[in-house]
Order: C-alpha cells, then sequence, then structure tokens
C-alpha cells in the first residue's frame, strides 16, 4: 500500500537533506546485487533515522536486523566519538557485504556485527542502551521488546519499522497471517504499556518513536 503519491514521496526526498555519497552507493549496489532491494531503508527513512540519532546523541545502539547496512551507517551519524553499534542479522551471505560498506565509513571499527538469533545474542549484550531499532521478522516484535526493555537506559529511545505493514493492520485478519497478527498485539502494547511512551509515524510503512520512562 503507498500511503502517498509517488510524486509527494519524491517531494518530500527533494525537500530533505541529500543522501550521503557513500549510501547511495550502498543503495545502488544493494539494488544490483541483493534479493529484496525494497527492504532496504533508503534516502527518506534513513535520513529520518540519521536526524533521531542526532537528536538522541546516542552512545551504545542496537539494531536488530542489518540487511545490507544502510540503517546502521544512518545511526551512526548521531553516535557520540566513543559510541559503538551493535547490528544483529541471521543472514551469513550478508556479512561481507555491511563490512565492506562499513569500512568505507567513518565509523568502522565501532560497528560490532552479530550473526545469529537475535533473541538469543541479545541476553549476552550486558550493555545499556540508549537507542534500539527493530527492523527483523516481525512474529518476534514482543520477544525484541521485551527482551530490550531492562537493557535501556531510562529516556532511551525504541524505533520500530513496518508497524502499518503496508496498512494490514486495517484489514479483516487472516488466521494464516502470523506476522499481521503480532503486530496488532505489539502496536497495541507500545500504546498501553507504562514503561514507555509511544508515537507511531506514517514514515513510509509505519515507524513507532517508544521513549522508555
Amino acid at each position: 500500500m503507498h500511503f502517498i503519491s509517488p510524486e509527494l514521496e519524491d517531494y518530500i526526498e527533494q525537500h530533505c537533506e541529500k543522501e550521503p555519497a557513500l549510501l547511495a552507493a550502498l543503495n545502488k549496489e544493494t539494488y544490483q546485487k541483493i534479493l529484496l532491494p525494497r527492504m532496504l531503508s533508503g534516502h527518506f527513512q534513513g535520513r529520518v533515522l540519521s536526524m533521531l540519532a542526532k537528536l538522541i546523541r546516542p552512545i551504545n545502539i542496537l539494531e536488530i536486523g542489518t540487511y545490507t547496512g544502510y540503517s546502521a551507517l544512518c545511526l551512526c551519524e548521531g553516535m557520540q566519538d566513543n559510541g559503538v553499534l551493535h547490528t544483529i542479522d541471521i543472514k551469513e551471505e550478508l556479512i561481507d557485504f555491511q563490512r565492506k560498506h562499513f569500512d568505507k565509513s567513518p565509523w568502522g571499527k565501532q560497528i560490532v556485527q552479530h550473526l545469529g538469533e537475535a533473541t538469543t545474542i541479545i541476553p549476552t549484550l550486558d550493555i545499556k542502551f540508549d537507542l534500539v531499532f527493530i527492523d527483523a521478522d516481525k512474529e518476534n516484535y514482543i520477544n525484541y521488546f521485551e527482551l530490550i526493555v531492562p537493557r535501556m537506559n531510562k529516556g532511551g529511545i525504541i524505533l520500530s519499522d513496518n508497524v502499518l505493514w503496508s496498512g494490514k493492520v486495517l484489514e479483516p485478519l487472516n488466521p494464516k497471517d502470523l506476522s499481521t497478527k503480532i503486530l496488532l498485539e505489539y502496536n497495541a502494547l507500545l500504546k498501553n504499556d507504562p514503561r514507555v511512551e509511544t508515537v507511531l509515524l506514517p514514515i513510509r510503512d509505519g515507524l513507532t518513536v517508544s521513549r522508555v520512562l
């Protein structure tokens, strides 16, 4: 579902900060070489992630769902000089692709890649996070949230991607559609959980900003 017209999307991009050259190259190579390139955050959402990170000024960042590394690099733009970004993905075939682009950036040595299931890796991280970006398998969003909240600094921000799920959150639920079912439960959880305050933004496929109280 397109929430706004392609023409309006183009206008928005033209009136946002320019996409950095490194990210433009990463964007292009993802579309040339990697399956499902639409999973990439892209110019507009990338600038949103960058701006939020610059406002938060995090030291420790966690990203769940690396894909080709575009969103990780956007988040690093706001990271403090002594910061570290931990990013988790299950696709071994993307590790070298990610690392190549990470090492072209100023933050290569500050980005730690983790390969495997996030539900297994997160409990091993003895770190308090200032910023978390969830953009992985929707069936585990609630599990990720429950693992993350105790590991957040007070006032830390949890960003959750794809929470509108192409508008399926408004459609009659197919009992076999587990992703939509979990996202509906997740959106309700973020709205009602007393540990966070939340605003859902209609950016691309829906981006929730939750502040840990």
